[in-house]
């Protein structure tokens, strides 16, 4: 972690609460640069957010001030630093829609609360595109005010570079070139005029005392309406089931008909047409962060894209002629590597830590976050005697110690029972990596010594891979 930026964090905290900052842990990364860090004081809590990006960061103030003055459900603005590419805004908490439906889903079920989850995200939804639209200052869009042919473009040229040329798929450029000119002119016969969102999916949306907030539009302009609907119901591994999403479309209609007249068949039509598009983007996206990057938990949506491809191919018939890409999905519909990315069975990796609380909770940085970080601050000390404060946890003396001066092996057995727990919930859903992390008070005696016993204790019961560090003792190193 960067002190100078937990510094500067902690004093813009402080400055905005009027409280000394007890509480500073970094939040997982996302599929952004941008930098998230939960910060807390005796009564209040912020976000504190870094982004480099000037540009993007005026954008999202500016919408996030707007959509807050219009009554819409988006983080309040605490303060901010453009000088130092920082700002505070609202705790919503951990919970995104897809965290929930993820929780709430049994069996491959969608059940009625996450249907009726949709339905109170979906009466939003026009809120931001027509009402709140009227009057948003476009000036400060990043980087273009308008989903236009050339956003859409690079969108395209995004799929096949990132996604096409990585995954091996043939394809002839110029005939490929063709079809995304005829694409792009077809979409762009919608109404273009209304707020589009750009990245309105279930992790862009918190649930928060038992309502949806909004997140993540600062890339937002002017756009067609189906793009936002396309983005929410065909978002990859949501896997929302196809009678759901046909439920959902007919409820989105009739609460944005209270706005607008709308020709039902016109938009549903170009519905599909954006639906398409935001399947090859995110495909882009996919590929970018899986196959360039090598974030490889991004390759597990591969598999529910291509399954909402290969119903589209059945499914849908647009009226333009468009051979390249529809020989390319095809591709990609009969590629079983592709289809198997997110099916194969991994070996489930536990990362167990030590750490001293006094430098921060380690970051989980596979992007997948849950996990467990136990506090062993209640356990006897040995760091309290002179003859074990230059030694660890993994020495013969500070063993002996805790075996005979604590009740550290009745803590362990709970912890056991948990992570235990998880790891078989874990390795059932084919999930790559479980974090546990134990902090205390230096981060040398007591967290060390039981990051040590269960990185003995996962491999007598399990086939899993343990990564063991203890975070302090390599800063000392």
């Amino acid at each position: 972690m960067n002190t100078s930026l937990e510094q500067d964090l902690t004093q813009l905290f402080e400055q905005w609460s009027g409280e000394r900052a007890q509480h500073f842990s970094p939040l997982p990364p996302s599929g952004s640069y941008r930098e998230y860090y939960r910060i807390r004081g005796e009564q209040q809590s912020a976000l504190g957010v870094y982004n480099q990006d000037r540009k993007e960061n005026i954008a999202f103030l500016t919408f996030s001030k707007y959509f807050h003055h219009q009554g819409l459900s988006v983080p309040e603005i605490y303060v901010e630093d453009l000088d130092h590419h920082l700002y505070l805004l609202q705790d919503l908490g951990d919970t995104t829609l897809f965290s929930y439906l993820t929780d709430v889903r049994k069996n491959g079920s969608f059940p009625d609360e996450l249907v009726r989850c949709y339905r109170q995200v979906l009466e939003e939804l026009p809120r931001f595109q027509i009402l709140s639209g009227e009057k948003l200052n476009y000036a400060v869009c990043y980087p273009r005010a308008q989903f236009d042919k050339q956003s859409m473009l690079w969108d395209l040229n995004y799929f096949k570079y990132y996604f096409l040329k990585l995954a091996k798929i043939a394809f002839d450029e110029q005939a490929l070139e063709d079809d995304f000119q005829t694409l792009t002119s077809y979409l762009l016969q919608a109404d273009c005029h209304y707020f589009l969102y750009r990245d309105f999916q279930s992790r862009n949306i918190m649930l928060c005392q038992e309502k949806p907030y909004f997140i993540d539009y600062q890339g937002g302009r002017r756009g067609a309406l189906q793009y936002d609907l396309a983005s929410l119901l065909y978002d990859a591994k949501a896997d929302i089931p196809q009678a759901i999403r046909l439920e959902l479309f007919d409820y989105y209609i009739e609460v944005i008909s209270q706005f607008i007249p709308l020709d039902r068949q016109t938009f549903q039509e170009l519905y599909y047409g954006y639906v398409l598009i935001r399947m090859m983007q995110a495909m882009g996206a996919f590929g970018f962060r899986g196959f360039y990057e090598k974030k490889e938990h991004f390759l597990q949506s591969v598999p529910y894209a291509i399954k909402n491809i290969e119903w589209l191919l059945e499914a849908v018939q647009l009226p333009i002629n468009i051979p390249e890409i529809t020989q390319v999905l095809n591709q990609l519909v009969d590629s079983e590597t592709l289809k198997n990315l997110g099916n194969t069975h991994p070996t489930l990796t536990v990362c167990i830590n030590s750490f001293s609380y006094r430098r921060g909770i380690p970051i989980d940085e596979s992007g997948q976050g849950g996990g467990y970080v136990f506090d062993c601050r209640t356990i006897h000390n040995p760091g309290r005697y002179d003859r074990y404060k230059h030694l660890t946890g993994k020495d013969a003396a500070v063993v002996e110690f805790f075996q005979q001066e604590t009740d550290v092996e009745s803590y362990l057995q709970h912890i056991y029972a948990l992570v235990d727990h998880s790891v078989e919930t874990y390795q059932q859903r084919n999930l790559r990596q479980l974090m546990v992390s134990f902090g205390c008070t230096g981060g040398q005696h007591r967290s060390v010594y039981c990051a040590e016993r269960l990185a003995e204790h996962l491999p007598k019961t399990r086939d899993v891979k343990i990564v063991l560090r203890h975070v302090e003792q390599e800063m000392k190193g």
